[in-house]
């Protein structure tokens, strides 16, 4: 088979679909009888500077692919596999792929590089493959230069599927000298170069000691700036791309430097090519995430002290920098508007303006000024454009108080462009600019509101006509209208909107039915800002809120009719589909929530409960998921009377349930269970087996998704809530299961941030759960079953509190369990509290905290605690 397997790849890429399917189907028997040789002969294919250039590469695309995989189940059995294998064939594969890199083919050697990156992801966390960085290194003192260039690729690609901790400081500095060497500008090669660069990318996150000692880290910024100023513009990029990662993770180390940086990215910034210029806007706008995140910190400790002190670059550099971003702003280019991924130095440089502006507050307001005053009149569309951009930009950051008399002013003006200004970008602008004056400033002004009874029927009247333009412009006014609703929820029992209710519900309505309305999100837009008009909506619209019910379910019903349809067609058809539901779902929960408007909806439940129903047929994950949110909500508003229900929809609930592929569409309905314990309580007992074994089914299940396994949790205590002492039958079965996951998920030392919120996520889910358990039994003849799991609840609840990475919420219902344990177990749980290591600790942090919900469920379990002691 060997000798065969370069025809074999050459024809997997035939055009011919034969001969194509033919190869793929020999290909996957190969791999299947025989693993070892199946690698092995491929690596050798990849190897081997004899054969074609098109089967050597798709050999190292399948050697990826027997590697890695997205998802992460996978990942683990190709990881697994490789492991298991004999290690001589894994030596074998290895010497093949290092050969490659000496390849005179550019793509047999690209492809090596990210084969032996990939197992070296796999092999070094096993301390295996000891060599590998040390013959690398060895190779970078080679004459060729593609060998090198190589090289450094390898390096790279290995820093970016390696965690720092498994490679030892001192071959961390040997790659970081090789890299920075190849960087230099003596370096005459341009690929080895550009490799050199990239890897110091990858490589940076390495490089914490030597950014902590002075002379290294001058060596490795002085490089890094000097290549900002190569021949090569891919060079260019590619250092500016170092400069904003070291900004993201060396913040506190840049002081030294700042001025120096100021001049190349102002320089870039000016009269770069557009790829280099975007990212040294992006160096100044990862230093305002810094300064933003450092400040917001500072504000959010009752110590009022950081880790990481704020050196206020931004502020310092103002002066300087406003008018070099608002130049950028003059930038535009033709048909930006309408590309809805586009990404320009005109919307970089608006972007970073924002982010100052979040930054600095007041102090942009007088910097900017200016510039729009000069520039808002101006004949050129450009400039008018800019201003408006630049006023739009500047609304988040600095306080109402500064902002309302400019806005006030400007208001006016603003509207009669968004009709009248003859420049399809000006009015996309001034519209985008309208939503964010409304949604930072209308309702949030202790003094003059910038929307009064003389100016809110000119500005209501502005946003429908305009959502009779373009797609683009149409879109934007529809988001300004968004928020303008916004501004009035929770204003009492009439608002200023309300007159104009049923006009604006008609104009919305007949934009989602534009011929166009598919094209720059419209539609979607359109039912988005719905929404928000009936959620903020008052009293007294509820009548015409009721006529939109039928409104909406024809919509529906027409929707579900439509046959043979082409499958672009049918895919904007069940996108539709899910507007609809979500729009049902809001009117739902808005009538749902006073008593009089829900009585006289309650007379279509029958009919939208039918309407779902046929949603579900269809094979859309979007459309179940939104359909799916509507019931719970429905479930919610109808109460015990939905058990009517149940019998049929339980179908698609259960087969919802079971849907790993779509896991958001599991997740949502594992909500949708909850809805319903808390609407049916214990008439959703007849469908408790079937919803337990699948509950427990996914979540010891390696195939579903891990962000539904907190819900998944959760939902147990809902069950258990509803049921009350009927939760008995499951009662084992659900506490090994949690048991096990606490164990589980007891410590996060170890793991990174993003790991820590997602345990603490589980945790919060199964101490839910374990609330829902003990709540529900509570005052039943037979809490004592509950007795014997209180220990290990207690020593789990322990070691969360000692490894003291809890976030709040995980606060809040940790302390609520330890309440509800001595709730319902009363003097059977005092002593096993008493007993317990942090109980008290814990107990007396919680009454402290400043977070008034963690202190409210304190005082509740001390009461709890108290009670159960004392009898």
């Amino acid at each position: 088979m060997a000798m065969e397997v370069t025809q074999v790849l050459l024809n997997a890429q035939s055009i011919d679909g034969t001969v194509r399917k033919q190869a793929e189907e020999s290909l996957r028997q190969f791999q299947e009888q025989n693993l070892p040789g199946f690698l092995v002969s491929l690596s050798g294919e990849l190897a081997s500077d004899d054969k074609p250039v098109d089967s050597r590469k798709l050999a190292g695309l399948i050697l990826k692919n027997a590697l890695d995989a997205k998802d992460e189940n996978r990942k683990r059995e190709l990881v697994h596999r490789w492991l298991s294998l004999d290690p001589a064939v894994k030596t074998q594969v290895k010497s093949c792929l290092l050969q490659t890199l000496s390849s005179l083919a550019a793509d047999a050697r690209s492809t090596a590089t990210q084969v032996i990156a990939k197992i070296a992801g796999i092999e070094l966390p096993q301390k295996q493959w000891p060599e590998l960085i040390g013959s690398l290194l060895s190779n970078i003192h080679q004459v060729p230069s593609h060998v090198k260039q190589a090289t450094l690729e390898t390096l790279g690609y290995l820093c970016e599927e390696v965690s720092p901790q498994v490679v030892d400081q001192d071959q961390v500095n040997k790659i970081l000298t090789a890299v920075v060497q190849g960087m230099n500008a003596s370096e005459g090669n341009n690929d080895v170069r550009l490799a050199s660069t990239r890897a110091l990318y990858n490589a940076l996150g390495f490089a914490q000691a030597n950014f902590s000692n002075d002379m290294e880290r001058d060596y490795i910024m002085r490089v890094v700036c000097e290549a900002t100023m190569s021949p090569e513009p891919r060079i260019r990029q590619a250092s500016f791309e170092c400069l904003v990662s070291i900004a993201a993770m060396y913040y506190e180390k840049l002081a030294p430097y700042i001025q120096d940086i100021y001049n190349i990215t102002a320089k870039a910034i000016r009269g770069d090519d557009e790829p280099v210029a975007l990212q040294a806007i992006e160096f100044w706008s990862t230093i305002c995430d810094e300064e933003t995140d450092i400040l917001e910190d500072y504000v959010g400790e009752s110590s009022g002290d950081s880790d990481i002190p704020c050196f206020y670059f931004i502020k310092q550099a103002l002066p300087a920098l406003i008018p070099l971003l608002l130049e950028t702003l003059l930038k535009q280019e033709e048909d930006q508007d309408l590309d809805e991924g586009a990404w320009n130095i005109a919307m970089a440089g608006g972007t970073c303006l924002g982010l100052v502006a979040r930054t600095v507050g007041d102090d942009i307001v007088p910097l900017v000024m200016p510039f729009i005053e000069e520039n808002i009149t101006k004949p050129d569309w450009r400039q008018r454009e800019a201003a408006s951009y630049a006023f739009g930009s500047i609304l988040e950051g600095p306080s109402p108080d500064k902002l309302a008399p400019l806005v006030n002013h400007a208001l006016p003006f603003m509207l009669s462009a968004l009709v009248k200004d003859p420049s399809n970008h000006v009015k996309d602008t001034t519209a985008w600019t309208l939503g964010r004056m409304f949604e930072f400033l209308h309702n949030s002004i202790v003094g003059t509101p910038i929307i009064n009874e003389g100016n809110c029927q000119q500005i209501i009247t502005v946003l429908l006509q305009s959502m009779k333009d373009v797609p683009n412009v149409a879109e934007k006014a529809c988001g300004a209208l968004y928020f303008l609703a916004q501004g009035y929820e929770d204003v009492g029992p009439t608002s200023p909107i309300t007159p104009f209710f049923q006009e604006i519900v008609q104009s919305l309505l007949a934009v989602t039915h534009r011929e166009d309305a598919t094209e720059s999100r419209l539609r979607t837009s359109a039912y988005e800002t719905l929404n928000e008009v009936v959620r903020c909506s008052t009293d007294e619209t509820a009548p015409l809120v009721l006529q939109l019910v039928t409104v909406i379910m024809m919509e529906l019903h027409k929707c579900l009719e439509a046959q043979n349809l082409s499958s672009d067609e049918r895919e904007k058809q069940s996108e539709l589909i899910g507007l609809l539901c979500g729009c049902l779902q809001v009117i739902i929960q808005k009538l749902g929530s006073s008593e009089p408007t829900k009585y006289v909806f309650l007379q279509y439940a029958d009919q939208i409960m039918g309407l779902f129903y046929r949603v579900f047929a269809c094979r859309n994950a979007t459309a179940h998921e939104e359909a799916m949110l509507a019931i719970g909500a429905l479930a919610y508003a109808i109460g015990a009377d939905f058990a009517k229900y149940m019998p049929e929809f339980y179908r698609f609930l259960e087969m919802d349930l079971q849907n790993f592929e779509d896991y958001q569409v599991c997740a949502v309905t594992v909500g949708v269970v909850g809805d319903l314990c808390r609407a049916l309580e214990d008439k959703i007992l007849p469908y408790c087996d079937g919803i337990m074994t699948q509950l427990l089914k996914n979540l010891s299940s390696d195939n579903l998704h891990r962000s539904v396994k907190p819900p998944l949790f959760s939902c147990i205590g809902d069950i258990a809530l509803a049921i009350g002492e009927n939760f008995n039958k499951y009662l084992m079965y659900a506490m090994n299961t949690l048991q096990l996951a606490s164990e589980l998920y007891a410590h996060t030392s170890g793991f990174d941030d993003e790991m820590t919120e997602y345990i603490n996520s589980l945790r919060n889910g199964i101490l839910e759960a374990y609330s829902g358990i003990f709540q529900g039994f509570k005052n039943s003849s037979k809490t004592q079953l509950l007795i014997p799991y209180a220990p290990h609840i207690l020593q789990f609840l322990d070691s969360i509190y000692m490894e003291k990475d809890m976030d709040e919420v995980v606060m809040k219902t940790a302390i609520g369990v330890l309440g509800d344990l001595a709730d319902t177990l009363g003097s059977n749980a005092g002593s096993l509290i008493q007993q317990s290591l942090s109980s008290k600790e814990f107990l007396d942090e919680c009454l402290t905290s400043e977070d008034h919900l963690i202190k409210e469920s304190a005082e509740w379990a001390k009461l709890a605690i108290n009670r159960a002691i004392s009898v």
